[in-house]
């Protein structure tokens, strides 16, 4: 099996658990997760299978989209409610304050990585230091929020959608803009609804996959490669040239179905005469040759 299913991460399940639970489920181990999701956290976590694999990093880099509640006057040491308790303050902020802080978080920011967290500092991860009670060093990151909105404010709860880039730890922005308000905040819930072109409206749950593995139609929840890069403008090419192309030549124009089509692009999705998605492939502009950047074939 290759593609990517779309898997509902339930709540209790760490990101290496759900890749744990579908080896067992599809009876393989080439699988791979695309971005890790706190135990607590629910919610889209594409899955690769096969030689799907090869985009892990890239999935890993997109943007992405949660919808998160933030309970304002408590601050802990995982900057979220399961942490222990660092301080509490009274919540005196009016919703005009809320809204313009908020709002100003929006664009790219300085983000100090929390150390429960997965990053690695010199080969040991940042949770594994945390949980023995030693605090390192940590360099700020840049991360920017491409939109922030307000769902519902109840104080001292404030439910808000979060679109962001790779890399963004709401659980530091919740206690970034309860540091800015003065009061302290902490993360109580947290869902991500979009990963790139992946959709909690199209995810399914752990139970849902065994049961199709099961019945015998576990195919019709794996997605085409292709559906990373569908972004990226699609080129064939001819079939007297499909050995060339098999074995990961690079390409030159007259080699392509219709290369007058094309429009100035850095990278395109490169099929053989069959429609079969061979790989991604970049212009040398210098050459005027496509050169293969990843191969899925």
């Amino acid at each position: 099996m290759n593609g990517i299913i779309n898997v509902k991460k339930e709540r209790g399940y760490t990101s290496f658990d759900v890749v744990a639970r579908l080896r067992g489920i599809l009876k393989m181990k080439k699988i791979g997760h695309t971005g890790t999701l706190d135990p607590d956290a629910t919610g889209v976590l594409p899955v690769c299978l096969g030689k799907a694999t090869r985009v892990c990093d890239l999935l890993t880099d997109k943007d992405k989209v949660y919808e998160t509640v933030m309970l304002l006057g408590k601050t802990t040491d995982t900057q979220d409610i399961t942490g222990r308790v660092l301080s509490e303050h009274e919540v005196n902020v009016t919703v005009e304050e809320l809204r313009s802080v908020i709002a100003s978080f929006a664009g790219a920011y300085d983000q100090l990585p929390p150390m429960y967290s997965a990053l690695k500092v010199n080969g040991q991860k940042l949770c594994d230091l945390a949980r023995r009670g030693i605090e390192v060093e940590r360099k700020k990151r840049t991360v920017t929020i491409y939109e922030i909105e307000i769902l519902a404010i109840a104080l001292p709860r404030v439910t808000m959608r979060v679109h962001c880039s790779k890399g963004t730890y709401i659980r530091t922005l919740c206690e970034d803009i309860g540091n800015r308000l003065g009061c302290g905040a902490c993360m109580e819930q947290l869902v991500r609804t979009r990963v790139a072109d992946f959709f909690i409206e199209n995810a399914h749950t752990l139970a849902e996959l065994e049961q199709a593995a099961t019945d015998g139609s576990i195919a019709k929840y794996i997605l085409p490669v292709d559906k990373v890069f569908l972004q990226k403008q699609s080129v064939s090419v001819a079939p007297g040239y499909q050995k060339l192309l098999h074995n990961g030549n690079k390409l030159s124009m007259e080699m392509l179905l219709d290369p007058e089509s094309l429009q100035p692009q850095e990278q395109l999705r490169v099929y053989d005469s069959n429609g079969i998605f061979v790989g991604i492939y970049e212009y040398q502009e210098e050459t005027a040759l496509l050169k293969p950047v990843k191969i899925f074939l």
